[in-house]
């Protein structure tokens, strides 16, 4: 049986309140701290130890997971404790830049801390599911150390390598394709309700176009690696076609579709530079940014 490691969790929003259900479900020894108070007490109804300070939080948990908006709420909340982090593994499961991977792993390591940083890719409420993914970056003995408890979170458990940054990279790399699809189906469904329809209706066929979506990245991730947009399966001439619809179809549905103009520019845009009839997925290559001569 896997070791039942004390864990300390810092930051009890929806996400940490999650995370921490989940390592007291498993039979792990749980101190958890928040800067409210009064988010601990569900959690001490299941067994939590509440801290009384992060100091103290800290000191009570070999592995000390943090849950907080950003890296630098981390570091903030933190620095008060920072003299106990000495000898602890610490994992970041948090938003931000991979600059700022990079800074708190600076900042932890010269506390005398061990870094790992994580991302959790779902929603709360599926903590703890086989399916559900988490990676992370960084210190791998400290991943190798703790995997059993890292896996209490979520079965789908990934070590991107030992650069602290990669978590953070791949949080904002694949989560840059979250708010388009979500908006897109907020967009659909004030469309259908303005004929009297259901947003339920539409859930089953916006899934199967999400499918269809899915199956297509392996083979835009190819043409991308190979800089090879010469046999689409649709083309940016395409796209830019349908752009002249979304005016039209936003006055007759009454929604606004201005949010669709910079996706339709940046479709103009790499039409001009010459990707009209190579496939879609050329966009990259409008959107990449020249390096910097030396």
């Amino acid at each position: 049986m896997p070791p039942k490691h004390p864990v300390t969790v810092i930051g009890l929003g929806l996400m940490g309140r999650a995370l921490a259900s989940a390592l007291l479900a498993a039979g792990h020894p749980t101190t958890v701290w928040n800067r409210s108070p009064y988010k601990a007490a569900p959690l001490v109804a299941e067994g939590a130890t509440h801290a009384g300070s992060v100091t103290e939080a800290v000191a009570a948990g070999e592995l000390v997971i943090t849950c907080l908006t950003g890296f630098e709420d981390t570091r903030e909340a933190l620095a008060p404790a920072a003299e106990a982090l000495a000898g602890r593994s610490l994992v970041t499961l948090n938003s931000g830049t991979p600059g700022g991977a990079r800074e708190t792993a600076a900042w932890a390591t010269a506390h005398g801390a061990r870094f790992l940083a994580g991302a959790v890719k779902d929603v709360p409420s599926a903590v703890g599911a086989a399916g559900t993914l988490l990676y992370y970056g960084g210190d791998r003995e400290v991943f190798d150390a703790y995997r059993s408890t890292l896996e209490v979170f979520g079965g789908d458990t990934v070590h991107l390598g030992d650069d602290v940054d990669l978590a953070a990279l791949y949080e904002m790399a694949v989560g840059a394709i979250l708010l388009p699809a979500l908006v897109g189906f907020f967009q659909g469904a004030a469309a259908v309700q303005s004929r009297g329809l259901s947003a339920e209706s539409t859930v089953r066929f916006a899934g199967k176009w999400l499918d269809m979506i899915k199956g297509l990245l392996p083979g835009y991730a190819q043409e991308i690696d190979r800089g090879d947009y010469g046999d689409p399966q649709s083309t940016v001439n395409v796209f830019l076609a349908g752009a002249a619809y979304e005016a039209e179809f936003g006055a007759e549905a009454q929604v606004d579709t201005e949010w669709v103009g910079p996706l339709n520019d940046l479709v103009r845009r790499a039409v001009e530079a010459g990707h009209g009839e190579h496939s879609v997925s050329a966009l990259t290559e409008v959107l990449r940014k020249p390096t910097p001569s030396a």
